[in-house]
């Protein structure tokens, strides 16, 4: 292990430093260092840890680790900006659908009330048919 102690300044307190050359054991379980991340800006990639620091190797590993998170984030936004397009275009086809539905209800109705006006007109011819006919069969019949 290696110890520096410095003072900045006379007015400063010390600042120690320590590191050792021989704890590799962080090294040991880094990550390939040649890891890319496609997604990734270049200017975003990791960089390749000071094998030798510590905190060199432990802020390699967090920022993996982000990448990858980065990676299955922007992974789950394309998934539901699929789906969203998706259910558009399903209320899309949904609303076309309303309103022909509401077409349909609308000649039901004009057809409806047409048909009740044509059994009306129906049953009053009938009834004239009615009224004129036996007397125009009493006359046939006298003849």
């Amino acid at each position: 292990m290696i110890t520096s102690t410095r003072r900045v300044s006379p007015d400063k307190s010390e600042v120690r430093i320590a590191f050792s050359l021989d704890d590799t054991s962080d090294v040991k379980d880094v990550e390939d260092l040649s890891q890319t991340f496609p997604d990734l800006e270049q200017r975003l990639q990791p960089v390749p840890p000071c094998v030798s620091l510590r905190e060199s190797v432990q802020v390699y590993k967090e920022h993996c680790r982000m990448a990858r998170e980065f990676h299955q984030v922007k992974h789950e936004i394309a998934v539901l900006e699929d789906r969203k397009r998706k259910l558009l275009a399903e209320l899309v086809e949904d609303e076309k659908v309303a309103m022909e539905i509401a077409r349909l209800e609308e000649e039901f109705r004009r057809l409806t009330e047409e048909n009740r006006t044509l059994v009306t007109v129906h049953n009053e011819r009938a009834q004239q048919l009615e009224r004129l006919c036996p007397t125009g069969r009493t006359r046939q019949d006298s003849s």
